[in-house]
């Protein structure tokens, strides 16, 4: 890149399995595709690396694993990052590192190794979502969520959810590291179908405290592509399923400062996702 270091974009969960690194996922590739840019998605759930099998490929040939002896020495570069990423076809602008496929090595990567990644990424890529674990027990999550420059949390409507995790986790060991949960923009995930039952997002923001929160409603279907292998076609063969994350994407191109370039567009349903508001903000 020509001297400006690209934004940081970090993903957590409050809880393990309830859809985070799809949220991460879908909404990097919405990201790239409305706005042209290079987009890097760092798979960085260091215990539970699957963003390959959601895109059908058993064995990656480069992960976050076989770059660990340029994360210890300190020497990865943003071009090397780029040349590592897995571009796929269907989803033009999007670049996808592996994440860690030694579960047993999960602890061994130190703070500086993450540094050393996340300020490759911002060099090598326009913006960088970085997914990571729910758990703040790794430098991956530490690392990511310190240096954001925009912090996405992903819960449900299950109060232990949102109110026991999001506080044993984001909260008292955010605010070890100056983070409060106001800094946090939430992102709540729901089913277009779900069963009634469940909090909404006036009693979810009053107890979290985050200022900021949108909704996503996805369909079922979507669990399918994803254990199917088969997330990047689904994405790529419907404007609908794209849009879907526009709640957040949306979002994050106003604090992107993307905003007004992208007013200039010919096209209706990229001005649309710039006029949506996160419900509740």
């Amino acid at each position: 890149m020509s001297g400006q270091q690209g934004s940081l974009i970090a993903f957590a969960g409050s809880t393990p399995n309830i859809g985070t690194s799809l949220a991460a996922f879908g909404t990097a590739y919405r990201i790239a595709s409305v706005t042209g840019k290079r987009v890097g998605y760092l798979c960085l759930n260091l215990k539970s690396a699957k963003t390959h099998l959601y895109l059908g490929i058993d064995k990656p040939e480069i992960t976050l694993s076989g770059m660990r002896p340029e994360l210890k020495s300190g020497t990865l570069t943003g071009a090397r990052l780029r040349q590592y990423a897995f571009a796929p076809s269907r989803l033009d602008g999007l670049h996808v590192l592996f994440g860690n496929m030694a579960r047993d090595q999960a602890e061994y990567y130190e703070p500086e190794q993450m540094d050393t990644l996340l300020d490759a990424a911002r060099d090598a890529f326009e913006v960088t979502v970085a997914d990571v674990s729910a758990y703040w027990d790794n430098a991956a999550t530490v690392c990511a969520m310190r240096s954001a420059d925009h912090r996405c949390l992903v819960t449900t409507g299950s109060l232990t959810h949102f109110q026991e995790d999001v506080n044993r986790w984001t909260g008292q060991v955010g605010s070890q590291f100056g983070l409060s949960l106001a800094n946090y923009h939430l992102v709540l995930m729901q089913s277009k179908y779900r069963h009634a039952g469940g909090f909404g997002m006036k009693e979810i923001r009053k107890e979290t405290g985050c200022i900021s929160l949108s909704e996503l409603q996805l369909a079922e279907s979507v669990h399918l592509q994803l254990d199917s292998g088969r997330l990047d076609e689904w994405l790529a063969a419907d404007e609908r399923h794209a849009s879907a994350f526009d709640p957040v994407a949306g979002t994050l191109l106003r604090q992107l400062n993307w905003e007004q370039r992208l007013k200039r567009t010919e096209r209706p349903w990229i001005r649309r996702l710039l006029q949506h508001r996160g419900r509740g903000r």
